[in-house]
């Protein structure tokens, strides 16, 4: 497989898959914003799946659990623009706006299909992924805030997304397990998911299953085989 990535800074790049399937199983830490250049995505979580192909426009919340499988299409290698938005870019950005901060998050995926607006912003990206030396971070901020501003403007219902900084709180384990078992994750990243340290995860997990995480996994998996 030949994966090529070029960055403008750490938070926007340009990649490519020349061959014929990627798959991996992911949670992302920054809120993921990728348009479709070419080829096709396909991802699946506990409840749904969606397919994405050229031309789509997608947001996938900050950890989400999933299945993201990437492939070529009609000879054309799976290519995407993809800007990450950091809880830390986001800070700084929701500082200097008024917003309804009372808002429950909906953790779901938002697909913005050939919005014109969004487009015309990502499509903006592209000359300067052939410019040299370094991508200035003052243009970096005014075309991440610009697409900010646009997703807010499609959707005002992202702002209970972007806008929330808390760590997952503390959840229904056993609901949560059999929903989410199949996905590859560290027992370190299903506790956090679930609002619990790992010491707390293997204790609570202990009491409520009558076994441990690690062979409840393999048999679960093992039967869904």
């Amino acid at each position: 497989m030949e994966h090529i990535s070029k960055y403008l800074t750490n938070e926007i790049k340009l990649s490519s898959y020349e061959d014929k399937l990627f798959k991996s199983e992911l949670m992302f830490e920054d809120h993921m914003l990728v348009w479709f250049i070419s080829g096709e995505t396909k991802i699946i979580q506990a409840e749904s799946t969606f397919h994405f192909k050229t031309g789509d426009i997608f947001l996938i919340p900050r950890n989400e659990l999933a299945t993201i499988i990437n492939y070529p299409k009609n000879g054309l290698p799976h290519k995407t623009v993809v800007m990450h938005l950091s809880a830390e870019r986001l800070k700084k950005f929701y500082q200097k706006i008024d917003h309804n901060k009372k808002v429950q998050p909906e953790q779901k995926i938002y697909r913005f299909s050939n919005h014109p607006l969004l487009e015309s912003c990502l499509v903006s990206l592209m000359p300067y992924f052939d410019l040299e030396g370094e991508f200035p971070e003052s243009l970096a901020t005014l075309k991440i805030e610009e697409a900010i501003n646009i997703l807010r403007l499609i959707d005002p219902s992202v702002d209970s997304v972007l806008a929330n900084f808390d760590a997952p709180g503390k959840i229904d384990l056993v609901n949560f397990m059999q929903r989410n078992f199949m996905f590859n994750m560290s027992l370190e990243k299903l506790g956090y998911l679930t609002g619990r340290s790992l010491s707390t995860f293997n204790r609570d997990f202990k009491k409520l299953f009558n076994t441990t995480p690690q062979k409840w996994l393999t048999d679960k998996r093992l039967e869904l085989a």
